[in-house]
């Protein structure tokens, strides 16, 4: 239940701060401030408001960023290793993400290895492929034996 709200209003939070009318209002926030710097003779006050208010929501938004970015990032891992479950994919690959970085990087090396064989391999049979072509047109070009006459 607490899961449930909680993840509600960190997805409402995360979703309204990255608005552009958020930004506007927080610049509109700040312009007030600093124009009412001399009504309050720039007291220790007037600069504590300011200061407090943004560590409050510096924190507080540290924690919500974090739980969506943690949510997406699950979310994106089941739908590749979904993808990755149902394709010609190695399903060793699936749940990588709980490695460690080395043993990860150990998974990077061999597809990239992996796609630098299949494209040489994709490479040379293309080539074949023209070399192939070209030897039929070659022979079509070359005239007839001559006859000899008796």
């Amino acid at each position: 239940m607490f899961d449930q709200i909680f993840t509600k209003v960190a997805n409402t939070v995360a979703l309204a701060a990255g608005k552009p009318v958020t930004f506007i209002l927080c610049v509109a926030i700040v312009v007030i401030w600093a124009f009412s710097g001399p009504i309050f003779g720039f007291s220790d006050t007037w600069q504590l408001i300011i200061n407090t208010g943004t560590t409050i929501v510096t924190f507080l938004m540290v924690f919500l960023i974090q739980n969506t970015q943690n949510r997406d990032s699950v979310a994106i891992q089941a739908k590749l290793d979904e993808l990755v479950r149902v394709s010609n994919g190695k399903n060793a690959f699936i749940g990588i993400e709980h490695l460690t970085e080395a043993e990860v990087e150990k998974f990077r090396k061999q597809c990239e290895e992996a796609a630098k064989k299949a494209d040489e391999e994709l490479k040379s049979r293309t080539a074949a492929k023209k070399k192939s072509k070209a030897a039929p047109r070659e022979a079509a070009r070359k005239p007839p034996p001559a006859k000899a006459h008796a």
